[in-house]
């Protein structure tokens, strides 16, 4: 889905208030925790968070997942262990309603990305 949103606090308003907005917002605290040095805005109609040059995750709820992009997600150490039972593309994480966030790796496995970003490695796909 898209939203005509120009500011974060314009694209929250504008989710429905589901299961969606949930997950989106637990994720989205998964990266402000542990990066606190991204900046949050809109890119491509989604949120994004980026750094000094580049953009590292973007966020988005569409009509049956919550999706998190990350540049290449083999780039990421561990990446299939701890997306292991995910539905993943290339760059895209697809979190489905069925999903615990609490018990999948999600989290680590942000924080493995913001990790090797700050150690400089590119993540791009």
């Amino acid at each position: 889905m898209q939203y005509e949103a120009k500011t974060p606090g314009g694209y929250f308003e504008m989710l429905e208030d589901d299961w969606r907005k949930e997950k989106l917002l637990a994720v989205r605290q998964y990266i402000i925790e542990n990066a606190p040095e991204l900046e949050e805005g809109i890119q491509y109609k989604m949120l994004s968070y980026k750094g000094k040059s580049s953009v590292l995750f973007n966020l988005n709820a569409q009509k049956s997942y919550v999706s998190l992009y990350v540049g290449a997600i083999k780039k990421i150490d561990r990446a299939s262990e701890l997306l292991n039972g995910l539905d993943c593309g290339k760059g895209c994480i697809r979190i489905k309603k069925s999903i615990d966030l609490q018990e999948s790796g999600v989290e680590e496995f942000v924080k493995e990305a913001i990790n090797q970003w700050r150690a400089g490695e590119d993540l791009s796909c």
